[in-house]
C-alpha cells in the first residue's frame, strides 16, 4: 500500500522530532510547485545532530516503503536535503538555517500545523 504525501509528511516530521530537530516547519506546496507537495525544514544544533536527524528521517520513511530518490549534503551536516518524492526534506545546521532562510522564498507556501 503506497503512502500518500501527507502521511510521508507526517512520518518525516514524527522522525525530526524524535532526534529533537528545531523549529520544524512544514510549507504546502500544493498548487506553487511542481517540485513537491511539502516542504518540512528544520536544524540541528550541531553537524553530529543533523547527521542523526537526516539517518532518522531516512530510516522511517524507507519503513514506510517510501523510496528516497537523494540526499545531498550528509558528509558536511550543514544542509542536508532529502528528496523523498513528494516531500522534500531540509535539515540544516543552525547557522546556515539562519543565514538561507528558505521560508522567507517560500512566503506564498501555507504552513501546515501538526501538533
Amino acid at each position: 500500500m503506497a503512502v500518500t504525501s501527507e502521511q510521508l509528511m507526517q512520518v518525516v516530521v514524527a522522525a525530526a522530532e524524535e532526534k529533537k530537530a528545531h523549529q520544524i516547519v512544514v510549507l504546502d506546496l500544493e498548487g506553487i510547485s511542481l517540485v513537491a507537495d511539502y516542504f518540512v525544514i528544520c536544524h540541528g544544533n550541531s553537524d553530529t545532530q543533523v547527521q542523526s536527524i537526516t539517518t532518522e528521517i531516512r530510516k522511517q520513511a524507507e519503513g514506510q516503503g517510501a523510496h528516497i530518490r537523494g540526499i545531498e549534503g550528509v558528509d558536511s551536516g550543514r544542509w542536508v536535503l532529502i528528496d523523498i518524492g513528494d516531500v522534500v526534506v531540509h535539515v540544516f545546521h543552525r547557522d546556515e538555517r539562519e543565514y538561507y532562510s528558505i521560508e522567507r522564498l517560500w512566503s506564498d507556501a501555507k504552513v501546515v500545523e501538526f501538533v
